[in-house]
């Protein structure tokens, strides 16, 4: 690699890499690794909830919010993440959101009790709002556009694989080492994304960049996010609830007034495909949201599972993520984006109704396999169009606002349908302590999800009519 330099070069106008070049490599690797970092995270996490709850005494309350802290703030600021990306340099928000990470991971491997834990969560997802949205924009900046749509392809793969490999190394860990251990794995994992962005990933950002930041509007997005998120995991809070809701039309409101300077600037969505992607994001992110949050605690505590066997599950979804999202990122530029992205969402589905199936002395090979077999095959085919095609419908100068919009709203999904879904089926309580009752909660709750991937797919069939991919040639 040679001696440790400055770095590379900032781009420019005009001035962009090729994928097949080793600059390019380099880029993309960084790039799969920072986001890899926040996606790996959120799966480890899971695996380790019956015993972190367990050891520090928490209910299902306690579970979601250890997941939706972390969700809140991302979902919450990832739009003001990919805004300072644009203005300050993507590069530097990336590195500076990976340290930030980094550290609040130390934090939560160290908690004494279940609100520690939480808060250091919260901060946790404020390092990922900084370097998630960036990753994606730093592909979309720094690549020649013919090679856009593969990058994109190859790192939704790679992505998908933290996300999906997550569950099997929570649980070696968690078996081995112990549930602090699925944060403080990060640490490592931070240091060498660090260490090649440092060296080989070049400067970017938006040259038209002026104004001044839109700050209310950061507030109001998360504190909406957060009265909302309280209301439904809190059944009787119906006050956060009704005050989350009256915060998020005020949010708005402000961006409306606000436009052009606004954290979500309106003209973005004059595009109806790009509105309509991030709809079908929206309800296909909430509906995962819920299986990854249930699936790996109904293995473990309905179905006997060891914490290994339990991430063992999703290892199907990890092999057709990487054997099949960059194809599917091909066939999309070259067919349009619409069929892949409904077929996908359907199969996708139809996984959800299998996993339905899993229960009390469940088999591996007739009901876990399947299952998560395919959830992968369809989560390989609809996600890298369903991200080509953001990105593809968004003016190039607003590549961190356009990423940071999809994220935020990919995790938003994920949050409220983590606070809402268990409640909604019986899951409150100990009832991660009560076989029957969890078993019964997790059917129905897979049921909802399927529903939520049908509409999903609808959604795409009726609104993606055009290839807004060939305009990349």
């Amino acid at each position: 690699m040679g001696p440790m330099t400055s770095g590379p070069k900032e781009l420019h106008n005009g001035d962009h890499l090729e994928l097949k070049s080793a600059s390019g490599r380099w880029v993309l690797l960084a790039t799969v690794l920072g986001s890899g970092l926040a996606l790996l995270d959120s799966t480890v996490v899971n695996v380790a909830l019956p015993f972190l709850g367990g050891e520090l005494d928490a209910g299902m309350d306690g579970l979601q919010w250890t997941i939706n802290a972390y969700t809140l703030t991302l979902a919450g600021l990832i739009l003001l993440g990919g805004s300072l990306g644009d203005r300050y340099g993507r590069r530097r928000v990336f590195l500076v959101g990976t340290v930030w990470f980094a550290v609040a991971s130390a934090l939560c491997g160290l908690a004494p009790n279940i609100e520690v834990l939480i808060a250091a969560r919260a901060l946790q997802g404020i390092g990922g709002a900084l370097l998630t949205p960036g990753s994606l924009a730093i592909i979309q900046a720094s690549f020649v556009r013919h090679d856009r749509p593969r990058a994109v392809g190859a790192w939704s793969g790679l992505g998908g694989v933290a996300a999906a490999i997550g569950p099997l190394l929570g649980g070696w860990l968690v078996q081995t080492a112990g549930w602090r251990w699925a944060f403080l794995i990060n640490l490592p994992f931070a240091l060498v994304v660090v260490l090649v962005t440092l060296r080989h990933v070049p400067e970017s950002r938006d040259e038209q960049a002026v104004g001044r930041f839109d700050v209310l509007g950061s507030v109001l997005a998360a504190l909406a996010l957060a009265g909302i998120t309280y209301g439904l995991i809190e059944q009787a809070a119906a006050v956060p609830l009704i005050a989350g809701l009256a915060l998020g039309a005020a949010f708005v409101a402000v961006e409306i007034r606000r436009s052009p300077d606004a954290l979500v600037p309106v003209g973005i969505f004059r595009n109806h495909v790009f509105t309509a992607v991030n709809v079908v994001t929206l309800i296909m992110y909430a509906a995962m949201g819920v299986v990854f949050f249930l699936l790996v605690v109904q293995l473990q505590v309905v179905s006997g599972f060891s914490p290994i066997a339990a991430g063992l599950a999703m290892l199907p979804t990890t092999i057709l993520m990487i054997l099949l999202s960059a194809r599917a990122g091909e066939i999309a530029k070259r067919y349009g984006p619409r069929v892949p992205m409904t077929i996908g969402i359907l199969i996708a589905g139809c996984g959800f109704l299998w996993m339905s199936t899993i229960g009390p002395g469940a088999s591996y090979p007739l009901q876990v396999l399947p299952a998560a077999s395919v959830f992968g095959l369809g989560l390989a085919a609809a996600v890298a169009p369903l991200t080509a095609t953001v990105l593809a419908t968004a003016d190039e100068r607003y590549a961190g606002t356009a990423s940071g919009v999809n994220n935020a709203v990919a995790r938003t999904g994920s949050l409220l349908a983590v606070a809402a879904v268990p409640p909604l089926v019986g899951l409150v309580g100990d009832a991660f302590r009560n076989p029957p009752v969890f078993d019964a909660g997790f059917r129905m709750a897979m049921l909802i999800s399927a529903g939520m991937m049908v509409v999903a797919a609808l959604i795409t069939f009726f609104t993606i009519r055009q290839n807004v991919l060939a305009a990349e040639d």
